[in-house]
């Protein structure tokens, strides 16, 4: 198996992402359009300070509709605590990570830029693809 397949080579980029100041409603629109399990959530200046889930949004969509209250921003349910990785990160090491610590997707920051989003589909994909070499017949010499 190939362990040089880098996070670069199979993020998507440029990442899909939302603002602090977005309705939650239309962070639940990009969500569904990208078919994402979460998004990272940047300022004004596209840094990274957050990122919301799925999980999040139903949340929040459950509480806001239970007691008719007004429809919360995307800064009201982020998580503030950011888990990304490195563009050169491999894929290997990343997968076993998010074996351990369950995240589904990650954004991809280079020099503290948001650069891509990784998710655990891109990476199951790369990893299926690459087992296929190991079933192909050896060449002849």
């Amino acid at each position: 198996m190939s362990t040089s397949i880098r996070v670069r080579d199979i993020m998507t980029s440029p990442a899909p992402f939302v603002l602090a100041s977005t309705p939650l409603g239309e962070a639940v629109e990009t969500l569904l359009k990208h078919q994402l399990m979460g998004l990272p959530v940047v300022d004004d200046n596209r840094t990274v300070i957050g990122f919301v889930s799925e999980q999040d949004c139903i949340h929040a969509m459950l509480v806001s509709s239970y007691h008719c209250e007004g429809a919360p921003n995307v800064h009201d349910v982020m998580r503030h605590e950011i888990l990304a990785v490195d563009p050169e990160r491999n894929i290997v090491d990343l997968a076993q990570e998010m074996g351990h610590n369950k995240p589904k997707s990650y954004p991809v920051l280079d020099d503290g830029k948001l650069v891509g989003l990784i998710t655990r589909s891109a990476i199951l994909a790369a990893l299926w693809e690459n087992r296929a070499t190991c079933d192909a017949p050896a060449r002849q010499a």
